[in-house]
């Protein structure tokens, strides 16, 4: 592999995984010295192919605070998702009220889950289109304005909507999790609205599949000792393990 070729393949792997680690870049090529790999990352963020960060370095659209389409976030790590949802439906039971966030995580769980007798509420286009196909639950969709990159409804106007309303379980996303800030998200309104359905919800449990593990956006949302439990696909690390147990957070 030539210069060329390893310098697109650096800029394809931050794209694809829109946030890495120095470490991670040094196991994809580990027949390239730190020096060497270090004067490819300054070369692409001098192109404006990547964005260097401390430790790393994050894709453009990610660095600048801006989530990605849910049509590109479904097509990654479907597997990883489909063992999430299963894991999450399991702690669903019937005659609560639980609210799906929106994210292809969480539309991945809305696909899932059994036609029960249950009310559900959600912000997001794409898990209400799941849920339509059940019948027994009692389905409500919050309004706000619309984000078509995530086809999901926020704004302040979408926390208004939420009023006096409460729920038995918040099943929400995230786009990254690091120690030092907690759980993350890109984009500001949907933080907001986020925020203000955890303190809606008497459980909050958060999917996150674990290429989202030491990755951070740039909203913060809560911290992890502010959740109840974390469903994952069983690929997170052990500090972060540690992490919930010292918190009181079940990790499953």
């Amino acid at each position: 592999m030539n210069m060329a070729e390893r310098r697109d393949k650096i800029a394809e792997l931050v794209s694809a995984e829109r946030s890495v680690s120095f470490s991670r870049i040094k196991k994809a090529f580990p027949d390239v010295s730190e020096m060497t790999l270090r004067t490819d990352l300054k070369y692409l963020d001098e192109q404006h192919a990547i964005i260097r960060v401390h430790g790393g370095a994050r894709s453009v659209g990610y660095a600048v605070g801006t989530d990605d389409l849910l049509a590109n976030r479904s097509v990654r790590n479907i597997a990883q998702k489909a063992d999430i949802a299963a894991k999450a439906v399991s702690l669903v039971h019937p005659d609560t009220t639980i609210f799906i966030d929106s994210g292809s995580t969480t539309t991945s769980f809305a696909a899932a889950l059994p036609d029960i007798r249950i009310m559900v509420f959600t912000n997001s286009v794409s898990v209400a289109a799941e849920l339509a196909r059940l019948s027994l639950p009692k389905v409500y969709v919050i309004g706000g304005a619309l984000n078509s990159a995530s086809m999901s409804l926020t704004g302040a106007r979408a926390v208004e909507n939420l009023g006096k309303l409460s729920f038995d379980q918040l099943f929400l996303g995230v786009t990254g999790y690091q120690e030092s800030c907690g759980f993350t998200c890109g984009l500001d309104d949907e933080a907001v609205f986020k925020e203000a359905c955890i303190e809606h919800s008497g459980e909050t449990i958060v999917l996150m599949d674990s290429s989202k593990e030491d990755r951070r956006s740039t909203f913060p949302i809560c911290e992890l000792g502010d959740v109840s439990c974390v469903v994952t696909d069983g690929g997170t690390t052990d500090e972060f393990a540690k992490a919930c147990r010292e918190s009181g957070v079940e990790l499953l």
